[in-house]
């Protein structure tokens, strides 16, 4: 199930009592929840903007994206960077999270198919299921976690941002 241009790393963190992972080469940082500026006009699963080192990222949160209730924060809750890469390039865009956790590794034959059932995130989200210990970790496809029309949209925060 690997392919071959991802590592067998993952950086996982929790979204309520589920462990999801993606692929370390997608990370860029981990931030404690820096101050997220609104953009009118965004999807309610867009919180914003963050300003890092002077580049403007837009930031997702993931209980929204996947039909929950926004993310509460936290002492844990952080802000993931990570690096979309679709056809237009690559974009930077922070997810909101509840924790950040650790680094793991995943042999590939450690990595399986995701459920067709079962599972409350559509599949096309998903790189595979693997496991930690004794609990199921939700590996993602962050280059698929947005649509097309949510990608411009978060272009459209990008730049309001740079405007603001």
């Amino acid at each position: 199930m690997q392919e071959n241009n991802l590592s067998n790393q993952f950086v996982t963190f929790k979204i309520e009592n589920e462990i999801y992972a993606i692929d370390v080469f997608k990370i860029r940082e981990i931030l404690e929840v820096p101050n997220v500026t609104k953009v009118p006009g965004m999807p309610p699963m867009i919180r914003g903007v963050i300003n890092i080192r002077g580049s403007v990222v837009p930031v997702l949160d993931m209980k929204m994206k996947f039909g929950q209730d926004k993310t509460a924060q936290t002492q844990d809750t952080a802000v993931i960077v990570t690096e979309i890469t679709n056809d237009e390039g690559i974009i930077q865009v922070g997810i909101i999270v509840d924790s950040a956790r650790e680094v793991i590794t995943l042999e590939p034959d450690e990595i399986e198919e995701p459920p067709r059932l079962g599972i409350f995130i559509d599949n096309k989200y998903l790189r595979g299921m693997g496991k930690l210990n004794n609990e199921f970790v939700i590996i993602l496809n962050i280059d698929k976690i947005l649509s097309e029309e949510e990608i411009s949209q978060v272009a459209t925060s990008n730049t309001a941002g740079e405007e603001a």
